[in-house]
C-alpha cells in the first residue's frame, strides 16, 4: 500500500497538498488539468522532491528518508532515456547493473522480462534501429526487470498513436499483474484510464479530490470539477 498523510509541497505560488492511499496491486490513472499536480505527486513518491510536512508511506514504512535509488519503485518518464550507442539488451541491462555484468539469474531474468514485453528478438538492436512503440517496449523491461513492486508512468506512451499507446498501457497491466506490481500512470486520455485502469485520483489545483474505483469516472460523478474536466475532454 502507498499512503500520503497531510503531505504538502509548495513551489513558487502553487501549494500542493495531497492526503491519500493506493491499494498494493491496483493500477491507478492520475488525471487532472495541465499544472494540477499529477507529475508533482509522482515526483514526491520517487524522492526528487521533498514535502514540506506530513508522512509518505509504502508498506507502512516511511520512505521519506530514502533517497529515490532507495525506494522500491521504478519510473519510465516520456523520454525513455536510452542510451543510443548501447545495445536493446545493454540499456535493460542497466536496470539490473550499472556495470552491465549480470550474472546466470539476472540473464535469464532479463530474456523472460524481454519476452512477455515482447522485444527478445530486437535485443542485438541500437535504440536508432527501432521504433518509437519498440524503444518504449525495451525501457518498460528496463523497468520490469528491476523486480520493484511499484511501477510509476509519466506519460510515456503519450507520442504514440491512440491504437498504439493503449496496446502498451494493456501490456503494462498485463506484466503488472504477473509481477504483482502496483501501477501509477499519469494520463490526459481518459479512454486509456477507462481501459486499463482499477482505480483513479482526480488532481485539481494541488488536491486529490477524487481516489476511487474507476467505475466512478463519468459525468455523473458528484465532484463538479472532475465532471467538468470529464466533459472538457470528451468533447476534444
Amino acid at each position: 500500500m502507498i499512503k500520503f498523510t497531510d503531505v504538502n509541497y509548495h513551489y513558487k505560488q502553487q501549494s500542493f497538498h495531497f492526503d491519500l492511499e493506493v491499494e498494493a496491486g491496483s493500477v491507478v490513472a492520475i488525471l487532472g488539468p495541465s499544472g494540477a499536480g499529477k507529475s508533482t505527486l509522482l515526483n514526491l513518491l520517487v524522492g526528487f522532491i521533498t514535502p514540506v510536512q506530513g508522512e509518505i508511506k509504502i508498506n507502512n514504512g516511511s520512505i521519506l528518508k530514502q533517497a529515490p535509488h532507495q525506494r522500491p519503485l521504478s519510473i519510465l518518464f516520456q523520454d525513455n532515456n536510452l542510451f543510443t550507442h548501447l545495445s536493446a539488451y545493454e540499456n535493460i541491462a542497466l536496470g539490473l547493473h550499472p556495470g552491465l555484468k549480470l550474472n546466470a539469474e539476472q540473464k535469464l531474468r532479463l530474456h523472460t522480462v524481454s519476452e512477455q514485453v515482447g522485444v527478445e528478438n530486437l535485443l542485438d538492436r541500437l535504440p536508432a534501429q527501432l521504433s518509437g512503440g519498440q524503444q518504449q517496449r525495451i525501457a518498460l523491461a528496463r523497468c520490469f526487470v528491476q523486480d520493484k513492486p511499484i511501477l510509476l508512468l509519466d506519460e510515456p506512451f503519450s507520442a504514440l498513436d491512440p491504437v498504439l499507446r493503449v496496446a502498451m498501457l494493456k501490456s503494462v497491466k498485463s506484466l503488472a499483474k504477473l509481477q504483482n506490481v502496483t501501477v501509477l500512470m499519469v494520463t490526459h486520455h481518459i479512454h486509456d484510464a477507462l481501459s486499463v485502469a482499477s482505480d483513479f485520483v482526480f488532481i485539481d489545483r494541488g488536491t486529490a479530490l477524487a481516489v476511487e474505483k474507476i467505475t466512478y469516472l463519468n459525468t455523473t460523478h458528484n465532484n463538479k470539477q472532475l465532471v467538468d474536466f470529464l466533459s472538457a475532454e470528451m468533447n476534444r
